[in-house]
C-alpha cells in the first residue's frame, strides 16, 4: 500500500540504488529529494543518490498548468524537500523523469478524498499567517488550521502554538467551497477536566499571558486550559509567568491564579499534550458536566454544513 505523507517524511531518495530506483518506480512509490534548481527549461532538477533526474514544468504541481498554482510555489520547492514518483529510468540523457503532480493527484485520489470530519491525521506546518497555519497533510497538498481551532485557550497568532516545520496530529473539521481540507487541533489537546486534572491547590508553575482586561488577566497553564489572576500593570501578552493555583472550580471552569513572578527569563512554550494521535472522532465535550458555558464540536454537524442543506437535514417547504 502506497503511503502518502507530508513533503519532508516520504522515504528518501538519496538513500537508494538504481536497483531501488526502479522497484519504486514499478511499484508507484512516493520518495523525496531535495530540489536543487528550477532551470532555464522550466524544470526542477534533483539528484537521486549521484544520478540526475528532473520533472517537468507541468510535473511539478498538480494545478500548474491551468494557472491553479502560481509559478512561485514551484520556485520555493529549491532547496527543500520535494516528493515525486518515478515515471521513467534514465534515457540516453542518464536521468530519471519525476512527476510531483501524479504524486500529489494520487494522494488526492487514494487518501484525503475518501476522509471524513473527525479523522484523525498527521500534517507539518508550512507557513503561518495572521488568520491560520497551512499544513501540509500529504505530497505538498496544503490545508488551513484556522487560528480559533488552534486551541480553547486564547492566542494571538497561530505562531503562538505552532512553529513552522512542526509536525502536528489534526482532526479534520470541514471541507471548503473547494473541497479543501479545513483542519482543528483544539479537540486533541484535551477536555477541561483532562486538563485542569493535572494541577492541584496550592500548586506554583508556569504560565503564559494570553488576554489582559480590565478585570483580569486570562494566563494560560496547558495548551486548553486558562486561567484568570488580577491585574497586575506591565504585563504584555506572551510574557511568561509563574503562576500560584488559588483555587480549581470545574462547575464553572474557573481556575484562580495568583501571580508570584514576573520576571522569568526564558521564553515559554508548551508542547502539545495531545490525547488522541489516530482514529475518528465524532463529537467533543469540553466543558465540564455542569458548567453553564458550553463548548463542544460535532464533526457530523460539521460535515453535513459543509454539504450543504440536503446532506442530512430535512427541508420543508
Amino acid at each position: 500500500m502506497v503511503e502518502y505523507k507530508p513533503e519532508g517524511l516520504c522515504r528518501p531518495a538519496c538513500e537508494l540504488s538504481s536497483a531501488q530506483l526502479a522497484q519504486a518506480l514499478t511499484r508507484g512509490e512516493v520518495l523525496q529529494a531535495t530540489a536543487l534548481a528550477f532551470d532555464r527549461q522550466q524544470r526542477l532538477r534533483l539528484d537521486l543518490n549521484g544520478q540526475p533526474a528532473y520533472m517537468e514544468h507541468d510535473d511539478c504541481a498538480d494545478g500548474i498548468d491551468s494557472g491553479q498554482v502560481r509559478e512561485i510555489a514551484v520556485l520555493t520547492r529549491v532547496g527543500r524537500p520535494t516528493c515525486f514518483v518515478i515515471t521513467g529510468a534514465p534515457g540516453a540523457d542518464g536521468a530519471w523523469r519525476l512527476s510531483r503532480r501524479l504524486a500529489q493527484r494520487r494522494c488526492r485520489e487514494e487518501y484525503l478524498d475518501r476522509l471524513q470530519p473527525g479523522d484523525i491525521l498527521p500534517c507539518r506546518v508550512t507557513h503561518i499567517e495572521s488568520f491560520g497555519a497551512f499544513c501540509d497533510v500529504g505530497c505538498g497538498i496544503s490545508a488551513l488550521l484556522p487560528i480559533d481551532c488552534l486551541s480553547v485557550s486564547r492566542i494571538q497568532s497561530p505562531a503562538d502554538r505552532v512553529q513552522l516545520e512542526e509536525d502536528l496530529f489534526c482532526v479534520i473539521k470541514s471541507r471548503d467551497e473547494q473541497g479543501r481540507l479545513v483542519l482543528s487541533l483544539r479537540e486533541l489537546l484535551g477536555t477541561w477536566q483532562e486538563n485542569a486534572g493535572r494541577f492541584a491547590v496550592g500548586e506554583t508553575v508556569v504560565g503564559i499571558v494570553r488576554s489582559i482586561e480590565d478585570y483580569g488577566v486570562f494566563i494560560e497553564i496547558a495548551p486548553n486550559l486558562a486561567g484568570l489572576a488580577e491585574r497586575t500593570e506591565g504585563l504584555r501578552l506572551g510574557q511568561p509567568v509563574s503562576v500560584y493555583i488559588k483555587s480549581i472550580l470545574p462547575d464553572k471552569m474557573k481556575l484562580k491564579l495568583v501571580i508570584v513572578n514576573r520576571e522569568l527569563s526564558e521564553p515559554l512554550r508548551f508542547a502539545l499534550p495531545y490525547t488522541q494521535t489516530e482514529g475518528h472522532i465524532d463529537r467533543w465535550v469540553y466543558s465540564t458536566p455542569f458548567s453553564r458555558k458550553h463548548i463542544e464540536t460535532e464533526f457530523e454537524t460539521e460535515a453535513r454544513a459543509a454539504a450543504g442543506p440536503c446532506a442530512g437535514e430535512q427541508i420543508l417547504l
